[in-house]
């Protein structure tokens, strides 16, 4: 009895790592120095915990670049008045301005959307600030 406990404390232990590797700080990731604002088209939303993603091909001289966005959870941006598959959806043109990841990828912390009808929609926190 004694083992099988040891193994499901080993077991759990594991599975509350992986979900606290796969929550990060803000600075962990992103410089809150490098602000970005882009426009582009939704490709694809995820609305997921602890953040929802959301991606946006961006033109530029020609070329298309793809970036990904980090956003609050879901339930704090239902709670600002953004639906699931109503407010982003793929095929809309929206401006998004936030920070960009420190490593240099096309990987942003979301402050603001610009959606097509000129709503400005809150889609994460201020730099540094946690949420608050």
């Amino acid at each position: 009895m004694r083992r099988i406990c040891v193994w499901l404390v080993i077991v759990a232990g594991f599975g509350v790592a992986r979900f606290a590797a796969a929550h990060h700080s803000f600075a962990a990731v992103f410089d809150g120095e490098k602000f970005v604002k882009l426009t582009g088209e939704v490709v694809s939303v995820e609305w997921t915990n602890p953040h929802i993603h959301f991606s946006i091909d961006v033109e530029e001289n020609g070329a298309v670049t793809r970036w990904r966005f980090e956003g609050y959870p879901p339930n704090m941006l239902v709670r600002q008045g953004w639906r699931r598959e109503v407010t982003l959806t793929p095929g809309a043109a929206v401006t998004v301005e936030g920070w960009a990841a420190r490593d240099g990828a096309n990987l942003g912390a979301v402050r603001w959307v610009t959606l097509a009808d000129g709503r400005r929609l809150a889609g994460g926190p201020p730099a540094g600030t946690g949420g608050r």
